[in-house]
């Protein structure tokens, strides 16, 4: 009798061991293949974006084309002078052996203080006819003209005024526009006439990571037209084109690649991760403890 109520007290403590035992194994089991899941993402997500990283890189290098082995010469053939527009203001610099007579020409060239554009006030303004009123001259034709052309004809004129006038023209106003995927969009001023499409880039603090190099655009006014120009940067075809060279009031706009809203974005991306993270830990901790 004593055996029996042995047994039968013991019988449902040994019962109760093994459904407790096959209830841990099944949550070790189920987190194991919760764990396999998670590891095999993340390796998978890994070489993902090693991957990417390679596709990446191979757009991000300037004149892919160009041997790097050895120095290459090439002669300078896609250069032409600029030619004086209207609206363009022009500096006008005049000496002769009187300076006192002569200096009626000059006008202070003065910088404005909210911007690195010239002020309009000064210098000459070319007119829409292609004129600039000059002191003892009057209405002279300067448009259609370079700047070396206008030197030498103007020097000439001023030979019935003043003994060996010597003259010094240039464009006070020569500027190019720069925006889009760049470190620092903004309208630049050059002193010189003679602006490759590589140096306003510079002067913007060069290209974002995330700017497509093959896909820029250069936006150019000729003859009361608009011209919209592909600049592709990958290639050192770039140095030989027409458009190398740039026009007084250009513009350059240089478009972004898709990553460029991810990396604007990247505080909602980083939160979004966050949560995913929490809810994988909370299903797991939900089957460890079902």
């Amino acid at each position: 009798m004593n055996i029996s109520f042995l047994q039968a007290f013991n019988t449902p403590q040994h019962s109760g061991q093994k459904t407790s035992q096959s209830g841990d194994k099944r949550s070790f089991t189920a987190f194991n293949s919760i764990f396999g899941k998670i590891k095999s993402a993340g390796i998978l997500l890994f070489f993902l974006y090693i991957w990417s990283s390679c596709g990446a890189y191979k757009n991000i290098p300037y004149f892919k084309d160009l041997r790097r082995d050895s120095a290459i010469v090439e002669s300078v053939n896609n250069f032409s002078p600029i030619t004086i527009q209207p609206a363009d203001i022009l500096g006008i610099d005049v000496n002769s052996r009187n300076p006192e007579s002569s200096s009626i020409f000059n006008r202070p060239v003065q910088m404005s203080t909210n911007s690195n554009m010239v002020n309009p006030a000064v210098g000459y303004l070319v007119d829409q006819n292609g004129y600039v009123q000059l002191p003892l001259i009057g209405n002279y034709k300067v448009s259609g003209q370079t700047s070396s052309e206008i030197r030498e004809k103007l020097t000439e004129k001023l030979l019935t005024f003043y003994k060996d006038p010597v003259v010094n023209i240039r464009i006070l106003n020569f500027k190019v526009g720069v925006f889009g995927d760049v470190m620092r969009p903004d309208v630049y001023t050059f002193q010189n006439e003679r602006v490759t499409i590589t140096q306003a880039l510079t002067l913007a603090g060069d290209l974002n990571i995330t700017a497509m190099r093959n896909n820029i655009t250069l936006v150019r006014e000729e003859n009361g037209k608009r011209v919209f120009i592909p600049i592709d940067l990958t290639s050192k075809k770039v140095f030989e084109s027409p458009y190398y060279y740039l026009r007084n009031n250009d513009e350059i706009y240089v478009q972004p690649d898709r990553t460029k809203y991810a990396t604007v974005d990247r505080g909602y991306r980083i939160t979004s991760l966050v949560l995913s993270g929490l809810s994988i830990i909370a299903i797991v901790l939900s089957n460890l403890y079902r």
